[in-house]
């Protein structure tokens, strides 16, 4: 069964750092894109940022552009999502996703439509809540 598991949640005050990972089984991240996704309370899934693993492309949403570094350790089967400078803005619950592979280049408006469908595997989310 194929699976996401995020993991690196927690409290964390303003201005600090978290670091999250998501873990697959049973795929392997070079045929996939894989993008962290947010859910703050009350609030629409947004997209936060992508990495295509296979070539090592990112993006990124603006509200995170210099703050969040997403990575990859192909052979471990691992993605992160560091994330410092942190605001209260940043609380959600942040899911990893797999899709299709991205192609160089991508525009972000493109690529944040992926927040409401296209991705074909999906984790369960780790909560990230910053105190002011």
């Amino acid at each position: 069964e194929v699976q996401l598991v995020e993991s690196g949640g927690g409290l964390v005050q303003a201005g600090g750092s978290l670091r999250l990972s998501c873990a697959a089984s049973e795929f392997t991240f070079d045929d996939y894109g894989i993008g962290w996704f947010r859910q703050a309370p009350g609030k629409e899934r947004e997209a936060v940022s992508f990495i295509n693993p296979s070539e090592g492309h990112t993006y990124y949403a603006d509200s995170v552009k210099g703050r969040f570094t997403i990575s990859s350790d192909n052979a471990k089967n691992l993605v992160f999502l560091q994330m410092a400078t942190l605001q209260t803005e940043d609380t959600a619950v942040y899911y990893c996703a797999a899709g299709p592979p991205l192609g160089y280049g991508v525009s972000w408006n493109v690529l944040k439509t992926l927040a409401n469908g296209g991705m074909d595997y999906w984790g369960k989310g780790t909560l990230v809540t910053v105190s002011s």
